[in-house]
């Protein structure tokens, strides 16, 4: 049996215990900072991740000019960065995609399809010239140890660019992340030079998917900005649509997917998805028979990947701290670092100059005072020698810049002793002033160092500038109310008596085609509303009245009622809208809530029409006349909060409908976006008019097509090439200035509208390549100022059209107005009297 030790611990073996829990938090946080650091943010000074980093120095150190295999610069690599290939042939790969810093050759994927890049061993790349200009220098560059001490790596590379947000950057560490967008490279060259020259500037992100993007809410990159990105989608015919390019951050595979995805759900109604990618992204969309194009398009944008929101979040580390800061601080903090690099480049070149002047200086005192005979002097030994030498020098040393070294003395007794001539000399002194005048200028620059760097910037501009244009384009994005165009995808029902509405109750009755985003509005007998989301099957309460789809700000639909007020058997009628409410909240129409209050009649009305009933009274009643017609147009439209107009304060038999009423509403006022290109009814844009019934717009665009739509809020018009829009009037004549490439002039001609057909576009100047319209107008008296010459000092010429030009046929050619010298058209007086309910729109 082995001894039980019942020692107790001592204070000092007390005092050597270290606690789990202190180890934990201890190891978690080195890793969670080493993460941070060495991975997953970028740096500050150079905008690179550490392993970002370590594949741009191998480069450059197996740099020769000439493509090398990426496994090869992979194996480079991992000198330098312990974490294994696979990491580093991702991020070579992610680098050489940016098409920046690295050359490539041969299959590198493709950032907008996902396809993913060929093996390291078929594929190869070198450091670019412009990473070569901006990235590296030794002299500049900061060095550490590599992880194993072997070799020297840069702490952070010597980068004269705001580089970070020219390629972007995404991580994710320990507790936090970054992303930061890409940026234009012109854009951010501008930028540089507009703070340096103290002006302001703006940055928005620019992608090489290109697409387009709302930057209203971008913060300047801040966390909890937001910005919007959508793709281009054109409308090739009425059953087909094109989506042209992808946006940021999805591949056309995955925008497919989303569009299935959608069509699956019932939100979007399309045929089939064709993916025709090659060059240059299309993917075609082809519409189910008798789908909207126009609706399709905003379904896209609304449900699908062809519209995402990306969120920024520029997180960087700044003396080996992960800071929150915006672009434009980054951009400053760059600008200002580069000029610091410029500036010590200047002065480690100022020190070179002058070492070179000095030596040359000590060189040509050396030969033209033949100081070097003392070489041929018969000394003890080679000091005795350097001594000499030296006090050879006393006399001249006043015209040095510095005092003479010993090894000065000893690189100057290396040259090999030869014959001097006196054209040596003369070069000696050739070479002095060269340099004296390097030095000048170095000394001028540093002086002027914000010049100085500005021309550095205009000089990376010219050099490189060129092919790197801004490819994603900034637009303001409308808001697209889900709603209005998510396909109809399932029935509403309702059982009235029970009080259940629903998408399950297809014994009941049907009440309309639905989506299942909808709301529905319900009234019930008893004078309540509710407004609730489409469901399988939901209790609204007894006895109902009317169902329907809501829309939500609708001011056009309005309900006519009479109800009872059940205390004091008072009827009212009243007449409202409602525009917005708060879901599955019930609300009392009949004001005072009393009970056994009901509603006698009621209406909804999409157009505010307004009716003629007939109250009879019941046959017990006082009143003298026991039957009469109300005019529901003499009543006025209030808030739903009204208790109306007294109708009787006896008791009523029925309410019935006598005859249809006309609407009590003005035609809808319509504003068109020049913006957006899309109609609206919140003052936004251009007036164009008041519609009602089968009223038309008139829409010319720059390509001089015409088309006529209707006038619903859905339309889109591409509002870069519209030229023209207003509310159609067939009486008017259509007065436009074309431009006819073939013959180099620029044609006038007066027409009528006689098409009739609704949303096909037609062609009324003569059809060619380059042709394009200048100018139109319906003003009933077009006087036309036409400017010609130069655009600093034009030659202006008053026309009237109405009689320079006959009024034919909209397919003719026109009568020559004016020769390809031709500047601009205006109308010199848009003074006019407007038609009734319409208001002529404008020359864009």
């Amino acid at each position: 049996m082995s001894d039980i030790d019942n020692t107790q611990p001592t204070d000092d073996s007390l005092q050597n215990i270290i606690h789990i829990g202190g180890m934990y938090e201890s190891w978690f946080l080195d890793y969670a900072s080493y993460v941070i650091l060495e991975r997953a943010v970028p740096g500050v000074e150079d905008g690179l991740k550490p392993v970002q980093r370590r594949i741009l120095h191998a480069m450059k150190e197996m740099d020769d000019g000439r493509y090398n295999k990426v496994a090869n610069i992979v194996g480079s690599t991992m000198q330098y960065h312990p974490h294994g290939d696979a990491s580093i042939g991702d991020a070579i790969v992610n680098l050489g995609q940016k098409d920046l810093l690295i050359d490539t050759q041969g299959n590198w994927g493709d950032v907008r399809t996902g396809d993913g890049a060929a093996a390291g061993r078929y594929i190869e790349a070198r450091l670019s010239k412009f990473a070569l200009d901006v990235g590296f220098n030794p002299k500049t560059t900061t060095w550490q140890l590599s992880y194993d001490g072997r070799k020297n790596e840069p702490l952070a590379l010597p980068m004269k660019f705001p580089l970070l947000l020219a390629q972007g950057a995404e991580g994710i560490a320990v507790g936090l992340s970054t992303k930061i967008l890409p940026h234009n490279f012109i854009e951010l060259i501008e930028a540089s030079i507009k703070y340096l020259r103290g002006k302001k500037f703006e940055l928005f992100p620019d992608f090489i998917t290109g697409g387009m993007i709302d930057v209203a809410n971008y913060n300047d990159g801040k966390r909890g900005g937001k910005v919007r990105v959508r793709a281009h989608i054109e409308e090739k015919d009425k059953k087909t649509l094109l989506v042209k390019d992808v946006p940021y951050g999805v591949t056309t595979t995955a925008l497919m997917e989303s569009i299935v995805k959608a069509n699956d759900s019932g939100k979007i109604k399309i045929k089939k998805v064709v993916d025709n990618t090659a060059k240059d992204v299309e993917i075609e969309v082809q519409l189910a028979p008798g789908i909207s194009p126009d609706i399709t398009i905003d379904a896209l944008y609304a449900f699908t990947d062809c519209e995402i929101s990306v969120s920024p979040n520029a997180c960087v580390i700044v003396d080996d701290k992960p800071r929150f800061i915006t672009v434009s601080d980054l951009l400053k903090y760059s600008a200002d670092f580069t000029r610091e690099l410029l500036k010590r480049e200047l002065q480690i070149r100022l020190a070179e100059l002058e070492d070179k002047w000095h030596y040359t200086s000590l060189e040509k005192i050396f030969f033209e005072k033949q100081i070097y005979k003392e070489l041929e002097q018969k000394h003890k030994d080679w000091e005795a020698v350097l001594v000499a030498i030296d006090k050879g020098f006393n006399p001249y040393k006043k015209q040095l810049k510095r005092e003479i070294l010993r090894e000065d003395i000893v690189k100057l007794t290396e040259k090999p002793v030869r014959r001097i001539y006196r054209l040596d000399i003369n070069e000696l002194n050739e070479q002095i002033k060269g340099i004296e005048a390097d030095i000048k200028q170095v000394k001028h620059d540093l002086v002027n160092l914000v010049d100085y760097t500005v021309t550095y910037y205009e000089g990376l501009l010219k050099k490189y500038g060129k092919g790197r244009e801004r490819i994603t384009e900034i637009k303001t994005f409308d808001t697209i109310q889900v709603q209005q165009v998510a396909m109809a995808n399932t029935k509403i029902y309702v059982n009235r008596a029970d009080g259940f509405i629903g998408t399950s109750l297809k014994k009941d009755e049907f009440v309309a085609d639905c989506s299942d985003l909808d709301n529905i509005i319900i009234f019930r007998r008893d004078g309540k509303m509710l407004i609730t989301k489409v469901s399988d099957k939901t209790f609204v309460g007894k006895d109902i009245i009317h169902i329907d789809i809501f829309r939500k700000g609708d001011e056009r639909t309005t309900y006519n009622m009479i109800y009872v007020d059940g205390k004091s058997g008072i009827s009212y009628a009243k007449r409202f809208n409602v525009t917005g409410i708060t879901r599955d909240k019930e609300y009392d129409l009949t004001i005072k809530g009393e009970k056994n209050s009901k509603v006698h009649y009621f209406s909804a009305n999409s157009n505010g029409e307004a009716e003629v009933v007939t109250i009879r009274l019941s046959p017990n009643s006082p009143a003298r006349n026991k039957e009469f017609d109300l005019y529901f147009e003499t009543i006025a439209i209030k808030g739903r909060n009204s208790m109306g107009n007294q109708v009787t304060k006896y008791q009523i038999k029925n309410v019935k409908f006598k005859e249809k009423g006309v609407s009590t509403l003005s035609g809808l006022k319509l504003w068109y976006d020049e913006k957006m290109g899309r109609l609206n009814t919140e003052e936004r844009g251009i007036y164009i008019g008041a519609f009602d019934g089968e009223d038309k717009i008139f829409v010319a665009f720059k390509n001089g097509h015409y088309e006529l739509t209707n006038f619903e809020l859905t339309n889109r018009y591409e509002a870069d090439d519209v030229i023209y829009i207003e509310k159609f009037n067939p009486e008017k004549i259509v007065s436009a200035i074309y431009y006819d490439a073939d013959k180099k002039q620029f044609n006038a001609k007066r027409f009528h509208i006689e098409t009739q057909t609704l949303n096909n576009k037609f062609l009324f100047i003569k059809e060619g390549k380059g042709n394009y319209l200048e100018f139109i107008t319906t003003h009933a008296e077009p006087i036309v100022l036409l400017s010609s010459g130069k655009k600093r000092s034009p030659d202006v010429e008053e026309v009237d059209l109405s009689e320079f030009v006959e009024v034919t046929g909209w397919k003719t050619v026109g009568t020559r107005i004016a020769g390809e010298e031709l500047i601009s058209a205006e109308l010199a007086s848009d003074e006019e009297e407007p038609d009734e309910g319409n208001i002529q729109g404008e020359l864009f």
